[in-house]
């Protein structure tokens, strides 16, 4: 009868549970100086209060959803809930919310509406808003607020919940260094200040009240989450109540506790099951008051839950190091019982207690880290399936890239042949056998095999045939060279520096993403590729313009004549010059009556200014994952100290843009384009980001509607007329210049609208990929005659540099979410999705729209 006791549900140590969730509340919110200057109560019951303090480590993902689960059923979500977060399901994992409603607990929940979403039915009431209006940093806290008062009041509930957004929006808004920061911690601090007095009058002395204070996630150095720096995974957790004994003595460093651990802990406050897939620990300190007997129990029933959780999981869960360490400390336990039975209390009896804990908290950690470590279970097969396909068209791709890189362009991949081979259904039988016998052996469905055995046959198809065409292209190019060794006069053109750096860039890049440290920082992969690619253009260059003064002049006169000839019949067919590939000394000469006076001066130049733009991009915004959190320009620019040199910045930064982009628009576009880049000065003005000469001091902060949608209107207008044009040329006219006209005003359009979503410090980005492409065009491009893949595979590269210039990474945590609702007054799914689509890859789309407009003037040259 003893033993069966162990397991059963310990009554409640808590009557009334009060949970104060801050979204992104960082630790050093709280334990930092902006904690002791904002947030002077907590402050006070951290350091002398009857209060327990932990920093709560987060695993990524960090974004809300996740986080929410991870402290509800204290499990280790996976990255897929990042997809999910904007749409939560119902949760159907055991977890705390349940429990707490199975028992008869009443709920009641306010603030952001995912829990709503994740437990429909579970609160007796509640009042969701929004989390995605990330402009909104009052009114949002304001309506969970505006129950208090009553709620307090009742007594009609056990577990109330608060979740509190503001201080993330203001985060996503201006970043953790923004002057909002500090009232809006000071009303988080008023706030917990009056829930805190109220628990404590109404408390009776049969069981006390507690207070619960945690962030979900931290906030990154930019204001962003959901990476893994160190101020996204760490978060204040506070536990007050009057159970714990005053605090007495200097204060300490808080200890690093998982947040998962929470869910463990609350689930013995309230007196419930601990949710049945929890990895988490029950955090000692918050039941320490109680007698040695019931420690023992509380972590005897956390120990049960994860060894039953390791079995489940575990084949071999006999042999885990924590399981053995878990049994030790229960027989310990076991005999520590029959002393305390006996009625034996002395000294022996707690220092053997006191061992006995000791042995469950070691055997706890390393039980939950053994399950933390089984959480990723991966499909194997289906995954080495899908590698298998991803490197089969990988290495299609790069066989067939020497003719993409041609003069002609070409690009052709075998696959018809193959499929009428004997090899083509060898392969398809063999593979078919292998997935049977995988299949019908392994110990669990993987996704591949639960697939209809219809699909499975078409997948082995596909692996199929595109080996038998990697085999063929193969052939074909041993073919062509036996070819080219008998005829010595049929030989391919050859490549220059550029070509090969292309092509040796392309695919080390690719060779790069099978490390999840070149993923990190990739952004170092691309501006290496692009310093050296200015580097070899400037070689060329300087070939091009100089290498003709030290040639035979008769050579170069036969060569003037050769070029004079193709171009005529360039101008007369609107055609590419593949001969002026196919000779160095060709290039030359049309480099030489190309450029003339100071414009060969320029030209060799260019690279090198290149150079510069993008080392100062460099250092605006710091991007990646080792360095994120170094300081950069781009922070000195956005601290509240330096705002006239932001607003300088902006406005010569909007100035140039003007003139980079108003070059080839009609004069209406003109107009539009002056008075839409006036508009956005005047949005961000309005919101704070700059001022006005003649301002002293920007107090009265709006959303800037109204001056958004103005800029809107222009964008829009822009965007009209080049469409207009477009559709004449193709439909009317057939007139390439109003083509090639109408394709620059669409691009110019959506200048604006990047001008507008682009944070003030970030504007000088847009001004430096407008110049690079100005100067590349008119000094690189065209002087070296540049075929269309080098030019494509160019703005591929430049395209994908600007993403990361812009402060992007492969992270989530860098996406900008307030440029989805500049303009806007609540939140609107698709416009919002499409802005922070626009303003996150803006870098690569301006890249590939002047690509587009390139070529078309090329072509009506």
């Amino acid at each position: 009868g003893m033993v069966s006791n162990w397991t059963k549900i310990p009554p409640p140590l808590f009557k009334k549970v009060v949970i104060i969730l801050i979204d992104a509340l960082r630790d050093d919110f709280v334990f930092g100086s902006k904690g002791k200057q904002f947030m002077p109560y907590t402050t006070q019951v951290v350091e002398k209060g009857t209060s327990y303090s932990f920093i709560a480590e987060v695993k990524p993902p960090t974004v809300t959803m996740p986080r929410i689960k991870a402290l509800m059923t204290g499990s280790i979500p996976g990255f897929i809930d990042v997809v999910v977060n904007l749409n939560s399901p119902a949760l159907l994992d055991d977890n705390l919310i349940w429990q707490a409603k199975a028992a008869g607990k009443r709920i009641i929940f306010y603030g952001d509406d995912t829990w709503v979403k994740l437990f429909p039915k579970h609160f007796v009431e509640y009042d969701g808003t929004t989390s995605f209006f990330v402009s909104d940093f009052t009114e949002v806290d304001d309506n969970v607020t505006r129950h208090l008062d009553g709620v307090l009041k009742r007594e009609d509930w056990d577990l109330l919940i608060l979740h509190y957004l503001g201080l993330d929006h203001i985060g996503h808004l201006t970043g953790p260094n923004s002057r909002l920061v500090g009232p809006k911690l000071r009303e988080m601090d008023n706030i917990l200040k009056k829930i805190h007095i109220s628990l404590l009058s109404k408390e009776e002395a049969s069981l006390p009240n507690l207070l619960v204070v945690c962030g979900d996630h931290g906030m990154s150095e930019t204001g962003g989450h959901g990476g893994s720096s160190e101020g996204e995974v760490h978060t204040p957790l506070l536990f007050i109540s009057s159970a714990f004994e005053k605090r007495s003595g200097p204060l300490t460093q808080p200890e690093l506790v998982q947040q998962t651990d929470l869910a463990s802990t609350l689930a013995v406050g309230l007196g419930l099951p601990i949710s049945r897939n929890s990895v988490g620990n029950l955090i000692l300190p918050v039941v320490r008051g109680k007698t040695m007997r019931e420690q023992l129990r509380f972590v005897h029933l956390n120990g049960f839950q994860l060894s039953r959780l390791l079995q489940e999981n575990t084949p071999a869960y006999e042999k885990d190091p924590g399981y053995e360490h878990f049994k030790i400390a229960e027989k310990s336990h076991g005999n520590w019982i029959k002393l305390y039975l006996e009625g034996n209390n002395s000294e022996i009896l707690l220092n053997l207690g006191k061992k006995v804990l000791k042995q469950y908290l070691e055997a706890l950690k390393t039980l939950s880290s053994s399950l933390s470590k089984q959480v990723a279970q991966y499909d194997m097969y289906s995954m080495m399936v899908g590698t298998v396909i991803i490197m089969e068209v990988l290495l299609l791709l790069l066989l067939s890239v020497p003719k993409a890189l041609s003069s002609r362009a070409e690009f052709e991949v075998p696959l018809s042949p193959p499929l009428f081979s004997l090899l083509f259904y060898l392969m398809c039988l063999m593979l078919c056998a292998v997935h049977v016998i995988v299949c019908t052996s392994a110990e669990s469905l993987c996704y591949f095999c639960s697939m209809s055995w219809l699909t499975a046959v078409g997948v082995m198809m596909l692996i199929s045939a595109l080996m038998c065409g990697i085999l063929s292209a193969i052939a074909k190019i041993f073919e062509n060279s036996r070819l080219q060794l008998k005829n010595p006069a049929v030989s391919s053109s050859d490549w220059s520096e550029t070509d090969v750096l292309i092509l040796a860039g392309t695919i080390g890049h690719v060779l790069s993403l099978g490390a999840s440290s070149f993923i990190e920082e990739e952004h170092q992969t691309w501006y290496f590729l692009i310093n050296t690619l200015c580097l070899v253009l400037c070689q060329e260059l300087c070939r091009n313009n100089f290498l003709l003064k030290e040639c035979d002049p008769q050579q170069s006169i036969t060569v003037k004549g050769n070029f004079d000839g193709i171009g005529e019949a360039s101008e007369c067919k609107n055609i590419d010059i593949p001969a002026a590939g196919n000779s160095k000394l060709g290039k030359a000469t049309s480099s030489a009556e190309f450029i003339k006076g100071s414009d060969k001066w320029i030209s060799v130049a260019s690279p090198w200014i290149i150079l510069i733009c993008c080392r100062l991009l460099r250092s605006l915004n710091q991007t990646g994952v080792q360095w994120a959190h170094r300081p950069d320009f781009g922070h000195w620019l956005t601290s509240s100290e330096h705002k006239s040199e932001l607003s300088f910045l902006a406005a010569v930064s909007l100035l140039m843009i003007f003139f980079l982009v108003q070059r080839r628009c009609s004069l209406v576009s003109k107009i539009a384009m002056a008075l839409g880049l006036l508009g956005i000065y005047s949005y961000r003005a309005s919101i704070g980001n700059v001022v006005f000469p003649w301002q002293h001091d920007s107090k009265d902060i709006s959303k800037g509607i109204t001056e958004a949608r103005f800029v809107y209107v222009f964008v829009l207008g822009i965007v009209f007329t080049g469409t207009k044009d477009l559709l004449k040329s193709q439909v009317i006219s057939a007139d390439s210049n109003v083509k090639s006209t109408g394709l620059w005003e669409m691009y110019s359009g959506l200048v604006l609208l990047a001008a507008l979503l682009f944070r003030p410090h970030n504007l000088p980005v847009l001004v430096f990929c407008l110049l690079i492409q100005t100067m590349m065009t008119k000094y690189i491009w065209r002087p070296l005659k540049c075929d269309a893949a080098q030019i494509t595979i160019m703005h591929y590269w430049f395209g994908q540099a600007f993403f990361y210039f812009q402060g992007n990474s492969n992270g989530i945590a860098t996406v900008d979410v307030s440029a989805g609702f500049v303009g806007l007054e609540s939140y609107v799914e698709i416009p919002a999705i499409f802005l922070t689509a626009f303003a996150t890859y803006s870098g690569p789309l301006l890249w590939a729209i002047h690509l587009l407009c390139y070529l078309s003037s090329e072509v009506s040259r």
